[in-house]
């Protein structure tokens, strides 16, 4: 399954100011959030990225994406803050019924692999796979609150590959015991998305639906919609040998920060550093 646009969703209220944050990548340039999820959806074979922002935000958004790499940068407005599913559906027609590659605006994705991101592992699979896929990663149960969450069965003769069988958004703990497990997972853990995906055009087909039976006013989640997508059609996740880094938690751009920083070409001045500061603490 061949794809060549991507969406990425920051228009939250509580989290719109998150991808304009300056960040030190890993080559030690300071770039903004937005900018490296653009590069990495570029990288990943999405040359033409649609961004849905609050609107008015659009001028901020071009400002901090910038004019490095080639590609073209769209933007689209959500019309009001009614979720998640509803931001996403807010770009049905950039989109244009074509498979697409979706990042949320409020996350930074690191793998392990510095040559590699997470996005083209995912689209590796999907072009494989010729379906939906996720990026899944291994969270403990106390971080239910603030993921998706699926359950399924893993691919016969793979390591990191599931079918998804049920998509629950932030379940509770009793919930996901029953109706979450994963055989082969450490007990306490559960497959959490990682924000990073390829959908189907089927996607967008059943948010049409979704939006078009709610009230005018009601929140629009994506969870059920994929929950649904599971039942229809051949749905994949792959566990990302990464990391992904919630900006909006305490800490969170701090946290980024220093793994960005300790995977870098940097590293040994901000050990150093570290160490440093870590020593002048005991010392006091």
């Amino acid at each position: 399954m061949n794809f060549s646009k991507a969406v990425i969703t920051a228009a939250a209220p509580s989290q719109r100011s998150l991808p304009l944050q300056s960040i030190v990548d890993r080559d030690g340039a300071v770039k903004s959030v937005l900018s490296l999820l653009v590069r990495q959806a570029m990288d990943a074979g999405a040359p033409d990225v649609c961004i849905v922002v609050h609107p008015g935000d659009e001028s901020r958004y071009a400002a901090a994406v910038g004019t490095g790499g080639a590609g073209a940068v769209h933007f689209v407005t959500q019309s009001a803050p009614r979720g998640y599913g509803h931001a996403l559906w807010s770009a049905r027609e950039f989109v244009g019924g074509e498979p697409f590659l979706h990042f949320v605006g409020d996350h930074i994705f690191l793998s392990n692999d510095p040559g590699e991101h997470v996005a083209e592992r995912i689209a590796q699979v999907a072009r494989e796979a010729g379906c939906a896929v996720s990026g899944i990663q291994p969270t403990r149960e106390s971080l239910l609150p603030y993921f998706g969450t699926i359950g399924g069965q893993r691919v016969k003769g793979t390591q990191d590959r599931f079918l998804i069988e049920r998509v629950i958004e932030k379940p509770t703990p009793t919930e996901a015991e029953q109706t979450l497990i994963v055989p082969g997972l450490r007990a306490g853990h559960y497959l959490c998305f990682m924000g990073t995906h390829v959908f189907t055009p089927a996607v967008l087909e059943l948010l049409d639906g979704t939006v078009a039976a709610a009230n005018e006013n009601e929140d629009i989640p994506l969870s059920p919609v994929l929950d649904e997508l599971a039942q229809r059609e051949q749905y994949l996740a792959v566990g990302v040998h990464g990391r992904r880094f919630s900006l909006d938690m305490k800490y969170g751009l701090l946290m980024t920060q220093l793994a960005l920083a300790l995977s870098g070409d940097d590293r040994d001045e901000v050990l150093s550093s570290l160490c440093d500061l870590l020593a002048q603490r005991e010392m006091k």
